[in-house]
């Protein structure tokens, strides 16, 4: 519709209640497991029975607070691990692979980049027990034939982060590559004309020019790997991630401080999303 043309009173109604409805839909459930966290109740449910902190801060006996919790506790831990080696990894080599696909020319390069971005397009599920079929007929493979026994090709913490990684590199390319297309090339080559090297025209001209989208990416990077279930279920170990710790708990019988973790989490990564979309402005704008 052309935004000058006058609009019927029945659309703009509509159009409001849809919205309305649009909004309720994406937001209500997040506001009512916030509000739950503090339910003093102990089931994770209405009614709603009183303010209480005891789901964060309860030592027991009759409640173990989120604080206290050292399951949950455990599982945070070890997926910030694993988001930040993740997220790390993930920026190196999809900055690296954005470089070569963006200014390199070389045979079979328009396969190779379409290659490169299935991993997105695979579901988690396939993805996680293909990984770790691999990972199993490796580890036996090598012990047969050679005595060893790899650690790394049994379900831990490391086979997590590498399965992680074998698809979120891939968004991390995307976006750099975005913002490498709107790259002016004739910088370089004025700075390599003036005398500078290959290494310092992409430390201190290129780089700088994608810190926003380096830093866009790294911060998506690590919330994908921190929420990350699909995959990560298949190829965890011992050491459980806070998502695969969730499910556990809510397999074997929830109770109202799984509402206290997701309020958590709710806030920390809001948080984290807006810091990184103020960075990413002031960083384009400057």
């Amino acid at each position: 519709m052309i935004r000058t043309l006058p609009r019927q009173r029945g659309y703009t109604t509509a159009f409001r209640i849809y919205i309305i409805l649009f909004y309720l839909f994406l937001f209500a459930p997040l506001v009512i497991t916030c509000i739950l966290a503090f339910n003093d109740s102990n089931f994770p449910s209405l009614p709603w029975k009183g303010f209480t902190l005891d789901w964060f801060l309860a030592d027991g006996p009759q409640r173990i607070g989120l604080l206290h919790d050292s399951s949950n506790m455990r599982s945070i831990w070890v997926s910030v691990q694993t988001a930040l080696w993740v997220s790390i990894l993930s920026v190196v080599v999809g900055t690296m692979a954005a470089f070569l696909f963006e200014q390199e020319q070389f045979p079979g390069k328009q396969g190779l980049y379409f290659l490169a971005l299935t991993p997105l397009v695979i579901p988690g599920v396939i993805l996680g027990i293909s990984l770790l079929l691999t990972a199993n007929s490796l580890g036996i493979f090598f012990e047969d034939t050679l005595g060893l026994d790899i650690p790394f090709l049994r379900p831990s913490f490391w086979l997590v982060v590498f399965g992680q990684f074998s698809f979120i590199a891939t968004f991390v390319l995307l976006v750099v590559s975005a913002r490498l297309k709107k790259f002016d090339h004739s910088l370089e080559e004025a700075a390599l004309n003036l005398g500078a090297t290959r290494f310092e025209v992409i430390r201190f001209i290129t780089l700088p020019f994608l810190r926003p989208a380096l830093i866009g990416s790294g911060a998506v990077a690590f919330l994908m790997s921190f929420e990350n279930f699909n995959t990560t279920l298949f190829l965890v170990g011992s050491e459980t991630t806070l998502p695969v710790n969730l499910y556990l708990q809510v397999r074997d019988g929830s109770t109202p401080i799984i509402n206290a973790v997701s309020f958590l989490l709710i806030v920390s990564t809001s948080t984290l999303a807006v810091i990184n979309l103020i960075m990413t402005k002031h960083e384009t704008s400057a």
